[in-house]
């Protein structure tokens, strides 16, 4: 596991928009932000220096704007950000959480289909 510094929900937001884009000034990041966020230029520039700060995107300068690009993919911040939370919450224990989600929030058919054929698919590889 990396030793990253998990971002902060607010820059996750900041981070999947420069994921989708490819590529993004601070500029096209606000624009692609909803309106209801409220959040101003300064505030999408610090998030976006942070995220570089803490080794998930790199920046180039052009002309006038920094252009920055992700240089870790979703799934890995994915996974860091899981760890993490499972380490802090659930003491590194997947069961309970998944429990809670199941019990809290269930799952459909379909869902219910994909776990056991999950299940079954570990079940077969051990």
């Amino acid at each position: 596991m990396s030793k990253r510094p998990i971002p902060a929900k607010s820059e996750l937001e900041v981070a999947r928009i420069v994921w989708d884009l490819g590529v993004a000034t601070v500029r096209q990041v606000l624009d692609a932000l909803p309106v209801e966020r409220g959040l101003d230029f300064k505030t999408v520039q610090t998030y976006l220096r942070r995220l570089e700060a803490k080794g998930y995107l790199e920046t180039r300068r052009e002309g006038r704007s920094n252009v920055y690009r992700p240089i870790i993919r979703p799934d890995q911040v994915v996974g860091e950000v899981t760890d993490d939370f499972l380490n802090r919450l659930f003491d590194g224990q997947v069961l309970p959480l998944f429990q809670h989600l199941v019990n809290d929030r269930g799952l459909s058919d379909v869902e219910i289909r994909q776990l056991r054929e999950l299940l079954d698919r570990l079940e077969d590889e051990s």
